[in-house]
């Protein structure tokens, strides 16, 4: 059998299209992993090629004909297409073959709804399956365009079509709010951080590159991961401790893909703002993934779209334990500045190293020096210990404290300010 097949799920059969233009191109590999995903049943894939889609059935009537006999044959109850239909197209292709018919899209926001947890994550997939919804109402339910009668209601009336469709946009005007509260309270959150200047750093990436295992071994959370796509949805905060750096936010966020539904990007904006906000992003990229090239353009898109394009980033080749012969390492660019980490967040291999690039990327105002501590300012020694910011100490002949020193320069210039220490040393125009 073509496919590893699931104990339960809907009997579905793929219709995977290979399109004349690149751009068009959807993986067929991809389509089967995200059917199991959703939880369906994928017996057999409907390959073929067109220069474009028809306008009536999107595949040929050649190609209807084959499809429509698989449906038979298998007694699939579910047709899932490998690209993005019009609401013409799906409703046409399920009244000749009289079973349901799936999009890419609501394919995509199908598992969303399925993986989303939280009551903001809820609410997101819900506004953006409405949405999607909008344009699907007429599918072939007759009643729809009944007009209400009866004793005072007789006249030109409310057809059920435009009644549905006025619910419809009744529903997101009150998710949108309940969002709009949600959006507001990120924003304080962000701000809070911004004040007491904690780095936030974002795992992206393509989806099932391995991002939700690596935060896990990181902060040592219990985030769902598995070999699966789409398998954390709603985003994920835990501080962490960095070298050299103190304190930072550490951000699980979803995954993207391949014409990731413009409506999903819309709708977790609020989300992402998380990315664009960030001090540096780790994108997480599958090394031992035949389509890695293609995954990283397309993550490059969806963040230039979200606008985060601009934002620092330190690309994460995950799975070295996939590839032989591999070792973590990390890549420097011409400037000695860190740019990839090879790594296995299974077996934990290279995460230090991710640590060592993270420090390099974000310490560039550290101070490396050593500081004599005069008896009365023996607060500045306690200061410098709790930070962690002390290497070496030794005492001087004249009772005075040598301290060797590895700390952020606003940390220091904020210790020396608060125990009456001259700051003239390390102040610097950057800074000030």
């Amino acid at each position: 059998m073509f496919f590893e097949r699931p104990e339960s799920g809907e009997r579905a059969i793929l219709v995977h299209m290979e399109m004349a233009l690149e751009a068009d191109q959807e993986s067929p590999r991809e389509l089967e992993e995200l059917a199991l995903s959703a939880g369906a049943d994928p017996v057999e894939m409907l390959v073929g090629s067109r220069s474009k889609p028809s306008p009536k059935y999107f595949i040929g009537t050649g190609k209807l004909d084959e499809l429509k006999a698989l449906v038979h044959q298998h007694e699939a109850t579910l047709v899932i297409f490998n690209h993005a239909m019009s609401p013409a197209q799906e409703r046409n292709v399920e009244t000749e073959l009289e079973c349901r018919v799936l999009d890419r899209t609501g394919l995509i926001l199908d598992i969303f709804a399925q993986r989303a947890r939280t009551h903001e994550g809820k609410l997101q997939v819900e506004l953006a399956q409405l949405e999607h919804m909008s344009t699907r109402l007429v599918r072939g339910w007759t009643h729809l365009d009944r007009e209400k009668g009866g004793i005072g209601l007789r006249g030109p009336g409310e057809k059920q079509l435009e009644t549905d469709r006025r619910l419809l946009r009744e529903r997101v005007k009150t998710i949108n709010k309940r969002l709009q509260k949600v959006r507001t309270q990120r924003e304080q959150g962000r701000k809070a951080r911004a004040r007491a200047e904690v780095p936030t750093l974002a795992l992206v990436g393509y989806t099932n590159a391995g991002k939700s295992s690596i935060f896990n071994k990181i902060t040592e959370a219990n985030v769902y991961a598995a070999d699966q796509l789409f398998a954390t949805l709603d985003p994920t905060l835990r501080r962490i401790e960095l070298a050299d750096i103190g304190e930072g936010i550490l951000v699980d966020t979803v995954g993207f893909i391949r014409h990731l539904p413009h409506k999903l990007v819309e709708s977790f904006r609020a989300t992402l703002q998380e990315t664009t906000e960030a001090a540096l992003l780790l994108h997480v990229i599958d090394c031992h993934d035949e389509e890695r090239a293609k995954h990283i353009v397309e993550v490059d898109s969806v963040l230039a779209e979200i606008g985060a394009s601009d934002v620092p980033v330190l690309q994460i080749f995950n799975k070295i334990d996939m590839l032989d012969g591999q070792s973590a390492r990390i890549d420097y660019d011409s400037d000695g500045k860190p740019v990839r980490v090879w790594l296995s967040a299974v077996s934990g291999e290279g995460l230090a190293l991710m640590h060592q690039a993270i420090s390099e990327l974000l310490s560039e105002d550290l101070v490396v020096d050593e500081i004599k501590v005069a008896p009365q300012y023996g607060q500045l020694r306690a200061l410098l210990f709790a930070k962690g910011a002390v290497v070496s100490e030794s005492v001087t002949d004249e009772g005075e404290m040598l301290l060797k020193v590895r700390v952020q320069r606003k940390d220091l210039l904020q210790m020396l300010t608060r125990v009456g220490m001259p700051t003239e040393p390390y102040r610097i125009e950057e800074v000030y």
